[in-house]
């Protein structure tokens, strides 16, 4: 007989196995973070850093550009709700794929456009992805995404996380978070969690 704590922990790993990670790198954290929140199917995430070499970096070792460390998400999803590949497409139109090292005023390698990939069928899937959207004129210049493999993801500080939310009213939120959200919303209605 299954008693109620084997039913819910059965239930549990069973909710486990239907999720999936995607970490992307598209400049400041607290913008690609405050997008991938809103959409439906994502149940989590995470800033942090990746793609460098110094271990536990902070933000202060990040932001000096020395780390090798990119700014990044990492999202848990539900892939029976969104797929991968509506992921990276929310990714690419929230940001600007064709600049290196650099999202608006934001500068650096820590900023640069960047996939880490978590196995091979999503390192196939962006390279597609980049490659059909590079035909498809929707962007002037060429994409510049890096295609990583990701090693070691290092969680930001607490106060990087949920950002937008809790600092709605900082003016870098304001001018540049608010209006990448805004873009989203308008573009993938279909996307939108309800709230």
């Amino acid at each position: 007989m299954t008693t109620a704590d084997e039913k819910s922990k059965d239930k549990e790993q069973s909710s486990d196995k239907k999720q999936a990670l995607a970490t992307f790198g598209g400049g400041c954290f607290w913008c690609t973070e405050a997008v991938f929140l809103r959409v439906k199917g994502v149940s989590k995430v995470v800033s942090g850093y990746t793609g460098g070499l110094t271990k536990n970096p902070t933000y202060k070792e990040v932001c000096s550009g020395l780390t090798g460390h990119a700014e990044v998400v990492q999202i848990t999803f539900d892939p029976s709700v969104v797929t991968y590949e509506q992921l990276l497409d929310v990714f690419f139109y929230t940001h600007d794929p064709t600049t290196k090292n650099r999202q608006g005023a934001d500068v650096g390698t820590q900023y640069r456009s960047s996939v880490f990939f978590h196995d091979e069928t999503q390192k196939a899937a962006v390279q597609k992805m980049i490659a059909e959207l590079d035909k498809s004129g929707d962007f002037d210049n060429p994409i510049v995404t890096t295609i990583e493999e990701l090693k070691v993801f290092y969680p930001a500080e607490d106060y990087h996380q949920d950002y937008f939310a809790q600092n709605g009213d900082n003016p870098y939120c304001a001018a540049v978070v608010g209006p990448k959200v805004a873009k989203f919303q308008k573009r993938y209605k279909k996307l939108l969690k309800e709230e």
